[in-house]
């Protein structure tokens, strides 16, 4: 595993432009993190050339071409072995409706983020495509009923801190009052009978 690319303020500026909007002009890139357009583009081109960019793409809103359901299918693939899986991975990229694939730990193999049209579609891709494959033991699919997107890769410097939990809510706790009767509010809890 390659060693991770030290990143500072002004590399994660300017990645966080970029993947708010690639089609920004240098110039504006420049003034927004606040260096000459010269830099910015020599920034950019050694990020490019570092493999911290690795591509600039079109977003295509999947409703407005008539694909308007989104489903994560679950799949389940044996024998679980390399020839087996590469093999399921080049079918499922090559479908038209796959927009992701993941192989995962767990029940599942695969999860893969499908767009079809409308439930009948969906049905046609499980029963008359997915469940077709040989290496294919049990495929279950969840419709998406919202997808919240967040696309920018933020520093890690850029994340809040969060307060603990556990430590406020003792602070916040009301002392006990020596002189309150016990079982009173603010008095001492009464012991349960064993």
């Amino acid at each position: 595993m390659a060693a991770a690319i030290e990143l500072d303020a002004i590399d994660w500026a300017i990645l966080e432009q970029l993947q708010k909007d690639a089609t920004i002009p240098n110039k504006q890139l420049a003034e927004q993190v606040g260096v000459a357009p010269s830099t910015c583009l020599l920034r950019v081109r050694r990020l490019r050339e570092r493999g911290v960019i690795t591509g600039i793409h079109a977003h295509v809103s999947s409703t407005a071409i008539g694909l308007a359901m989104n489903a994560i299918l679950a799949v389940q693939v044996r024998p679980h072995t390399r020839e087996v899986f590469n093999r399921f991975v080049d079918f499922a990229i090559a479908l038209p409706e796959t927009r992701s694939l993941y192989h995962v730990s767990g029940a599942e193999d695969f999860l893969i983020h499908v767009v079809v049209g409308n439930a009948e579609h969906l049905q046609q891709l499980v029963l008359d495509v997915m469940s077709q494959r040989s290496e294919v033991t049990r495929v279950q699919s969840s419709i998406v009923y919202e997808q919240t997107e967040f696309h920018a890769l933020r520093s890690p410097d850029s994340r809040q801190r969060r307060p603990p939990l556990i430590a406020p809510r003792l602070r916040a706790r009301p002392a006990i009052r020596q002189d309150t009767p016990p079982g009173r509010p603010g008095g001492p809890a009464l012991e349960k009978p064993r």
